[in-house]
């Protein structure tokens, strides 16, 4: 266990056990807190299950942006961009958010895909001057939400990010401001363990402590998708809506799997897009095939990631044909639960 697992364990925290070789523990919730509600605003969580991998080298902006589906090379050092990276099919396999620091480029991906992704790419380095490490062990990841959460912050940054997905950087880290949830803002801070153990007790005298599932349901509420273990080569970008959220660049040039996006980008309508939806039911989990009772015996779509509000719902993103969102949808069968869709915070436009 890490010092900073030791540490929150020691503030009440209490840490899942691993569900795979490379996943990491998450925090479940902290201390008696038998909430039936999953925080939405005004909290702190621990983002243990990100892992980041660091890119240095003279080559490595260059490298990145011939793998990547977003452009890299023009990306400045006070924004953070969505990229995600694909099988030659055009199949995702991972999402990641990345920015630059002084040093090289830094990609942050869930920490249970981590190791594959970053084997994979190494393999492609041959002879450029790049070198990926995992740098994980060395950093603490926070998410912050709520309008409390920019006086919660002003000690290390006396200016935030304004713009989504823009960046700062101080002696304390690196701050990023993610797309709002709830109507309210959020806010990731990268820092090491010394500085987030410092920190916390001051962090937790205006926010909530909370468990990471806080996060994931803001990342739902906002229409960010997540690629995970299960759901690695399911998806081409345009099905998880990850070109409406800034994730592709039809401009950039190749890239593994880059002709099967164009194409899937310029030639028609789209059938198949991500769409947010509630469900009550015992569970939920990313890869659960879902079915229209138009046509029980065929899955229309699956789900892309989820997590629970209360005791009773789960919201979840999911993948699906446009034509069977037209139907009654239901979870794992088609004599599961009903899906009930929800809007998401941007329109599902078709290609141009």
């Amino acid at each position: 266990m890490t010092t900073w697992l030791k540490f929150l364990a020691e503030q009440g925290a209490q840490l899942s056990a691993p569900v795979s070789e490379n996943a990491a523990s998450e925090v479940l919730s902290f201390g008696a807190d038998t909430s039936v509600e999953t925080a939405r605003d005004n909290f702190v969580a621990p983002l243990t299950h990100l892992g980041l991998i660091s890119a240095a080298g003279e080559d490595a902006a260059h490298f990145l942006h011939n793998q990547l589906t977003n452009d890299v090379e023009h990306l400045s050092i006070d924004e953070a961009r969505l990229a995600g990276y694909c099988s030659p099919k055009g199949r995702l396999l991972a999402s990641m958010l990345i920015w630059k620091t002084t040093d090289g480029v830094m990609l942050q991906l869930p920490r249970e895909i981590q190791p594959g992704v970053q084997k994979r790419l190494q393999m492609f380095v041959l002879r450029a001057k790049a070198k990926l490490t995992d740098v994980t062990p060395n950093q603490v990841m926070l998410g912050l939400s709520g309008p409390a959460a920019a006086t919660a912050l002003m000690p290390w940054f006396p200016t935030l990010p304004v713009a989504i997905y823009g960046k700062v950087e101080t002696a304390a880290g690196t701050l990023i401001r993610h797309p709002n949830a709830f109507e309210v803002p959020r806010y990731q801070w990268i820092t090491t363990e010394v500085q987030a153990i410092e920190a916390w007790p001051m962090l937790t005298k205006i926010l909530q402590p909370s468990g990471a599932a806080a996060w994931h349901l803001g990342e739902i509420d906002g229409g960010v998708p997540h690629i995970t273990t299960v759901t690695q080569e399911k998806f081409v970008p345009q099905m998880i809506n990850f070109e409406l959220i800034g994730g592709v660049n039809f401009k950039k040039g190749c890239y593994p799997g880059q002709e099967i996006v164009a194409r899937s980008q310029y030639l028609g309508k789209l059938k198949r897009r991500m769409m947010r939806a509630s469900v009550t039911a015992q569970s939920a989990a990313p890869g659960t095939e879902i079915f229209s009772i138009n046509d029980p015996d065929q899955p229309c779509g699956m789900v892309v990631n989820a997590e629970r509000t209360n005791a009773q719902e789960i919201d979840c993103l999911v993948e699906i044909k446009l034509a069977a969102a037209e139907s009654e949808v239901r979870l794992g069968s088609a004599n599961g639960p009903a899906l009930s869709f929800q809007t998401l915070p941007y329109p599902l436009t078709d290609p141009v």
